[in-house]
């Protein structure tokens, strides 16, 4: 007979928070998709990062691949878009900057408009395998692009355009038509405690 109180063996392992490891292979996909739509939201680091990692991976297997940004200005010299540049991604930086930098909005709400233009006629035009949408939740929460007329731009798109839209607060209509997404959440950031923007890690 056992000591009192002592625990079966086998119980052990269910009081530890620790996940445990998987041991039967996820379900076989069986689905050939012509494309797809992935949505890289949430208040965390890593939405635009995710998606350009995506768009090294697309060009190596020799896409035609395009960036539209909807924020961020010219101004801006990011280290991901020389990169880019230099593999042959197009590269569109169509934003007006920081709203809270602007000193003109109905001129920045007018530069998202454009950014929509050349994005929308890209979702058109057929050849491309991957098209980034970045930063677009911004100006479609804002009122300043219509969310409907993007959702039906992307369901209309040519058959093998993949698409990827990034940004805070993705809308419930962009988040139904992808297949894909992904919430970023923050649990800290070192630009909370005030250390700056660091070259090579976040631009």
């Amino acid at each position: 007979m056992g000591c009192m109180g002592a625990e079966d063996p086998s119980t052990i392992r269910n009081h530890s928070s620790r996940p445990q490891a998987p041991t039967e292979p996820p379900p076989r996909a069986r689905i050939r998709a012509p494309s797809v739509v992935i949505v890289n939201t949430g208040d965390g680091k890593g939405k635009s990062t995710a998606a350009f990692g995506t768009a090294m991976r697309a060009i190596a297997r020799g896409w035609r691949v395009c960036v539209v940004q909807f924020m961020k200005s010219g101004r801006w010299k990011v280290g991901e878009e020389r990169t880019a540049r230099s593999l042959g991604i197009e590269w569109w930086t169509i934003g007006d900057g920081f709203t809270w930098e602007s000193k003109d909005m109905d001129r920045t709400e007018a530069v998202a408009r454009d950014a929509w233009r050349a994005a929308r006629q890209k979702l058109r035009e057929p050849g491309y395998g991957l098209l980034i949408l970045d930063e677009i939740t911004y100006p479609m929460n804002w009122g300043w692009i219509s969310t409907a007329e993007v959702v039906e731009a992307i369901k209309g798109r040519p058959e093998n355009l993949n698409v990827i839209a990034t940004g805070r607060a993705a809308p419930a209509e962009l988040v139904e038509v992808a297949d894909t997404v992904t919430e970023m959440r923050s649990h800290k950031h070192a630009f909370d405690r005030g250390v700056r923007a660091i070259r090579g890690i976040d631009f």
